[in-house]
């Protein structure tokens, strides 16, 4: 199905779509009273708003919330495997937000849809990766005096907007929601620590008890999957270009090592570093037989899958999502969900209560940004720190838990530099 209303597989899938966002929505309440102010006040009423996120239930529940504040939403994956297209096509017909999008799309298609999602003119860009950012920077300058600013969800996205900050490439002013303490603690250690773990098991079906699951970069991203992997009785090991982070995680009890030594050992690979080639051909040489790679970084460019098939001899795929690549010396490599995100490609994504978080952050940020981004530079923010605070008392709230409050006396004492021993 192709319109002006969107690009979806089936518009036929809609009911079980529909099923899907109605079951993350139970899982939201942050966005839910989100939503039901922005009904009242209207805070982005008239705003065009395009969105290059993962299309999946919880995204949906954003976009439905953003398009209740008044705006005009256009909505375009983030990543080619990372779509539920029973989600995309609800959202074309029964929220009537225009949404391009289709699991397995290739590359043509999906930069045709980022363009649609341009078509928009958005005064509100809203990336999982910069990658609208950037196609609105390079093939779409007329665009820019439109734009009142953006927002990015993901580390990835971050280091490209910082970079283009720096060589003067970047138009207008971004607001980092991925650097958020309410996303990045929480989205990217439990969500990510629980959704790779998912979406490697739904791809294999391996036992991790007993296996040596290598995990490159400890960041929070890695620090969640090293956590729920040990948790589920593998050794675990860390391997990192930073020495602080390398501390690190001896000091949370895991072994850390270089890659070229993890390279022979290790059963499970998994990259989560936002940076490519973290897995290449140096390392494809020295593992074991049926080694399983996979990559839960933004980009598919963190295993160098160009040398994986040239090193191998025949490919052959062994199960949804994993293909066995053939060497020369008869070992065999298993990749998983094309190197793309392997938490999206095989598995839904993360739950839904965590990124309740994370997107009450985007909304809350493009609220944000309709009242200030005429005071900002174009450079990289980020979200203000009462915003973050609000989403953490709200989601505690949402659990029943209340914290306590600083006494006046407190309050005074904290302020002072007066008191000392006595």
């Amino acid at each position: 199905m192709h319109s002006l209303g969107g690009d979806v597989k089936d518009l036929a899938l809609a009911e079980n779509g529909k099923r899907k966002i109605e079951w993350a929505n139970q899982q939201m309440p942050v966005l839910q009273l989100i939503r039901k102010r922005f009904i009242k006040e209207q805070p982005l009423k008239g705003m065009r708003l395009s969105a290059c996120l993962h299309v999946t239930s919880e995204t949906a529940n954003l976009g439905i919330t953003l398009r209740d504040g008044g705006a005009e939403v256009v909505l375009c994956a983030s990543n080619p495997l990372s779509t539920q297209d029973e989600v995309a096509a609800c959202l074309v017909k029964d929220y009537n937000i225009p949404t391009f999008a289709i699991k397995g799309e290739d590359n043509a298609t999906y930069y045709s849809h980022l363009g649609a999602a341009l078509e928009n003119k958005p005064q509100i860009t809203m990336d999982d990766g910069a990658d609208l950012v950037t196609t609105l920077l390079t093939k779409r300058l007329d665009l820019v005096p439109n734009v009142i600013g953006g927002t990015e969800e993901t580390t990835t996205g971050v280091i490209r907007l910082r970079a283009m900050a720096k060589d003067g490439t970047l138009k207008y002013p971004v607001i980092a929601v991925n650097d958020a303490l309410t996303k990045h603690l929480f989205d990217n250690r439990y969500g990510t620590g629980q959704s790779t773990i998912d979406g490697i098991l739904r791809a294999t079906n391996l036992l991790l008890a007993g296996l040596k699951l290598v995990v490159a970069g400890y960041g929070w991203c890695g620090r969640g999957i090293a956590m729920r992997a040990k948790g589920l009785g593998s050794d675990v090991i860390v391997t990192e270009v930073s020495p602080v982070r390398a501390l690190e995680a001896v000091m949370d009890g895991f072994r850390v090592m270089t890659m070229p030594e993890a390279a022979k050992i290790g059963d499970i690979f998994v990259t989560a570093t936002g940076n490519k080639s973290v897995l290449g051909a140096e390392h494809f040489e020295k593992m074991k037989d049926g080694a399983v790679l996979c990559n839960s970084g933004h980009f598919n460019v963190e295993i160098d899958i160009p040398a994986l098939e040239r090193l191998a001899t025949s490919r052959k795929p062994a199960r949804p999502f994993v293909d066995e690549y053939g060497m020369k010396d008869g070992r065999r490599l298993y990749l998983l969900g094309e190197g793309r995100l392997i938490n999206l490609a095989s598995a839904e994504g993360h739950p839904a209560a965590v990124m309740d978080m994370s997107f009450a952050n985007q909304a809350l940020a493009s609220e944000y940004l309709v009242k200030h981004g005429s005071e900002l530079m174009p450079q990289v923010y980020p979200v203000p720190e009462p915003i973050d605070r609000q989403i953490a008392k709200l989601k505690l709230e949402s659990m029943g838990i209340l914290v306590d409050k600083l006494s006046p006396e407190q309050e005074h004492y904290l302020a002072s530099w007066s008191e000392g021993t006595t």
